[in-house]
């Protein structure tokens, strides 16, 4: 089984593994690292905002921030401009747990792409971006 959609779907195996192995001890998921991710890149951005950048679903998207907020790695409050929206910011514990992280998350990128050449590995990556944003555009 060598079809692109059977690879692409082993690599994030691959990838959700690693992650587990080498995130264990800041006890996140891939999918709450993604979200952690996406709030620190704004603060304030609604639970849209984030799903509209992750590409997680609506209720992934509300289950991982409640969790989220549980362990205090983020907080909300409804937004002015929409009383239903809440605006998520990291807390001063979510800022650190990412900032723990990022070598870590470094490590596991350097895993993933170590089985090829470095030139081969930047067009890898380059690749995957541009599918992604021919995905994204294609839906506006």
């Amino acid at each position: 089984m060598n079809t692109t959609l059977h690879l692409l779907h082993r690599v994030h195996q691959c990838a959700g593994e690693l992650f587990q192995a080498h995130m264990s001890d800041l006890d996140l998921t891939t999918t709450q690292y993604t979200v952690l991710v996406a709030a620190a890149e704004k603060d304030g951005l609604s639970q849209q905002d984030i799903i509209n950048a992750t590409g997680i679903d609506r209720s992934t998207v509300s289950q991982v921030v409640q969790l989220l907020v549980r362990k205090g790695l983020v907080k909300r409050r409804r937004t002015r401009q929409d009383a239903r929206a809440y605006a998520v910011s990291l807390t001063t514990f979510g800022q650190d747990v990412l900032k723990t992280s990022e070598p870590i998350v470094g490590r596991i990128e350097g895993a993933l792409v170590e089985a090829l050449p470095a030139a081969r590995a930047k067009t890898f990556i380059a690749n995957l971006r541009t599918i992604v944003t021919a995905f994204e555009t294609a839906k506006t």
